[in-house]
């Protein structure tokens, strides 16, 4: 394959899930501008936003890079199947994914508190970050497995894949959740 026609190929493979990753980022927008309300009842919330949808990248990106590499290498098979190199990819991811989000908790909490600005307990911006990162973590995790494997099965590049799925489902969900998890804060430590 020469240039152009390897630059059409992976142009053509990108494009729609670009336009797909554009939509959701208009879809997080709406759901954040629902968040602000909350943002008086939980001050800090918003301190974290960025740190947590940043980390959902980071972590799931790292996933998918493994996936794709496996798949390309023939170290993962292309099918839903017991596979230990797998399953420790997707193991190690989650709990990333889950300690990190209480880790954002605990460190804007303690940012907060050294600036002198106002902020939520710290027992609320914990819990919202647990809940919401362990959510987003499991709607990531069989998403992007399920988008990566069928792609590549429908012969799709899965390096053309992985970063638009991972910000475009890190973005939609986490903000999702995030309200979610506000929701329930709010009805719990009330």
């Amino acid at each position: 394959m020469n240039f152009r026609e390897e630059f059409w190929a992976i142009y053509r493979e990108a494009l729609p899930i670009l336009l797909v990753a554009l939509a959701g980022g208009l879809f997080s927008g709406l759901v954040l501008e629902e968040l602000l309300e909350s943002v008086a009842r939980f001050p800090g919330l918003l301190v974290m936003v960025p740190v947590f949808l940043a980390t959902r990248g980071n972590v799931y990106g790292a996933l998918g890079g493994r996936i794709s590499s496996g798949l390309h290498q023939g170290l993962i098979p292309p099918d839903f199947e017991w596979n230990e190199r797998l399953v420790n990819a997707v193991v190690a991811s989650f709990i990333n994914g889950v300690t990190i989000s209480g880790v954002i908790g605990v460190i804007s909490w303690v940012a907060l508190q050294l600036l002198g600005w106002p902020s939520a307990a710290l027992s609320e911006l914990v819990a919202i970050m647990l809940i919401a990162g362990t959510l987003t973590s499991v709607v990531l995790i069989f998403g992007l497995l399920a988008i990566l494997f069928g792609g590549y099965k429908l012969g799709y590049d899965p390096d053309n894949l992985v970063g638009p799925i991972v910000t475009t489902l890190g973005d939609v969900f986490g903000m999702l959740f995030l309200l979610v998890a506000v929701t329930v804060v709010e009805v719990v430590f009330v």
